[in-house]
């Protein structure tokens, strides 16, 4: 039996192939979890249902997460599928990619910094503010953070503000959330190629450094961090909440003398 037999488990971002999202979402199908899939706009509906063929299902919404009023509505056409459910997967992420190719400082705007806290941060609490009464008793919210949110990582820059956000996010959410028994926590990724991280400068250098100095010498894969993820939404994690969960072959345990 699946460990997330009986369980409804809301995923958001697929965008194409490489999205983390649907690693999460290929793993949880084959845990036995029931998928509703919400993506950014109607024109993209045609192209993830072709992607999600092979888990067999086909419940798709679309969402615009930067308007309060497309989110009510979102959980209001949920509502009629799903009275209740057990997760959510916010795979949500926005950075001008301007940003991530000058200069910190000299690149970075009042605009780019509200528009990147607001889809990368400030999404993931205002969904959970809209559908928290629909969540059953030990559900589970995850979301998805990088290194370069406590760390600097070159060209990341803006995303990583938003980051450190998000992470702090999480642990406010959780405090809130815990006296109903709902969990939050966050998969800190090691650098997969992505929609959004193809945007940033020197990225296949990053993945290679990536590889050479962590613990087991190998690329962080979508398929890893699905596997984390369906635990962190499985009953097996009861235990955990507001945490940082690293999937990144432990690289961020390393220090200078992997280098020397």
């Amino acid at each position: 039996m699946g460990i997330l037999k009986g369980k409804k488990i809301l995923i958001t971002g697929i965008l194409n192939e490489k999205s983390i999202a649907l690693g999460i979402a290929k793993s949880m199908y084959k845990q036995q979890a029931e998928l509703i899939f919400v993506c950014q706009n109607k024109k993209i509906i045609n192209k993830i249902k072709y992607l999600i063929q092979p888990i067999n299902h086909n419940t798709i919404f679309f969402c615009d997460v930067s308007h309060d009023e497309n989110i009510k509505e979102l959980f209001f056409n949920i509502k009629k599928v799903w009275e209740n459910f057990d997760g959510l997967i916010h795979s949500i992420a926005y950075c001008p990619k301007k940003q991530m190719h000058e200069d910190f400082i000299e690149g970075s705007n009042r605009e780019s910094f509200n528009i990147c806290h607001e889809i990368s941060s400030y999404s993931f609490l205002s969904m959970v503010r809209e559908c928290k009464n629909m969540l059953n008793k030990f559900s589970s919210l995850v979301t998805l953070s990088y290194l370069g949110s406590q760390k600097i990582v070159s060209n990341y820059n803006m995303m990583g503000l938003a980051k450190s956000s998000l992470e702090a996010n999480v642990r406010y959410m959780a405090h809130s959330l815990g006296k109903k028994n709902i969990r939050v926590n966050v998969i800190s990724s090691g650098p997969i190629k992505t929609v959004s991280s193809y945007q940033i400068k020197n990225f296949e250098k990053i993945k290679k450094i990536h590889k050479s100095l962590s613990l087991t010498k190998n690329h962080v894969t979508s398929e890893e961090i699905g596997n984390v993820a369906s635990f962190l939404c499985s009953d097996l994690s009861i235990g955990i909440t507001g945490s940082i969960i690293n999937v990144d072959h432990g690289f961020h345990l390393n220090g200078i003398g992997s280098i020397i």
